[in-house]
């Protein structure tokens, strides 16, 4: 990345977010924080500033909020901060029956880990066309290459950002826009003791470590871009569904659920 441009991380104030600001900064790369809660992320961005040579810039604001990402992108522009790298890793994903869960939170779901991630890349896309280097990464999940009941419309929102990220991977390479679609599964907690993804049952001790979900997809970025799947366990268990018949992997997932 280039000393005068930025990377922009959405969810920056925990997770994943915040193990892609370290591994970023310790790249050198000036970072653009974005979070909902304004003390974690003022907190955090002082933190960096204090232990590595980049600016770092926090920005508190809902995503989820209707025209939020167009307004942040018009923000950047006018504060003369140029966006060399988008890492679109806002979300979070609701358990339970899908009649039982409330509409307006489920809806909320749907507005960050879809609807936002749409509008701030087609917000801020024209003025990273016009950089040398630009990227974007789009955090998906091992959830959505099947459908999960009692998670069903997580597993959906993830379903959807795959495939609109791996099309958006082929429409962007001539322009020269490195994309990496990365599929983690479990997380393992962060040091504000929050899981990126639920965790229940017998598969609950099933874990990743936010750091090497973060180095693996920034290798790929490296290389050009494309999916991965960080772990062994997450490869052979997406490669497996292959071989089951479509109309039974629900079931399957649904008893592991109730496990």
């Amino acid at each position: 990345m280039k000393q005068d441009g930025f990377a922009l991380i959405t969810g920056a104030s925990r997770g994943l977010g915040m193990a892609f600001a370290r591994a970023l900064a310790k790249r050198h790369c000036n970072l653009v924080l974005v979070a909902r809660s304004p003390e974690p992320l003022h907190s955090f961005a002082s933190e960096l500033r204090r232990s590595y040579p980049a600016s770092v810039v926090a920005i508190q604001v809902d995503l989820s909020s209707p025209g939020a990402g167009q307004i942040l992108a018009e923000q950047l522009a006018g504060g003369g901060i140029p966006i060399d790298l988008l890492v679109n890793n806002a979300g979070f994903g609701l358990r339970g029956e899908f009649r039982g869960l409330s509409l307006l939170r489920q809806l909320e779901m749907l507005r960050l880990n879809n609807q936002a991630i749409v509008e701030l890349t087609y917000s801020l896309l024209p003025g990273m066309l016009e950089r040398r280097q630009k990227g974007i990464i789009n955090v998906s999940s091992t959830a959505g290459f099947q459908p999960i009941p009692f998670a069903s419309a997580y597993s959906a929102t993830k379903a959807f950002l795959t495939t609109f990220s791996l099309a958006l991977e082929q429409e962007l390479r001539d322009a020269g826009v490195t994309v990496v679609t990365v599929c983690p599964g479990r997380l393992s907690k962060n040091q504000n003791g929050e899981s990126e993804q639920p965790a229940r049952g017998k598969w609950a001790s099933i874990y990743q470590s936010p750091d090497e979900v973060v180095e693996e997809a920034l290798r790929v970025l490296a290389k050009g871009g494309g999916l991965t799947v960080p772990g062994a366990l997450n490869k052979f268990s997406v490669f497996a569904q292959r071989l089951i018949p479509r109309r039974l992997v629900p079931r399957l997932v649904a008893k592991m659920s109730r496990a």
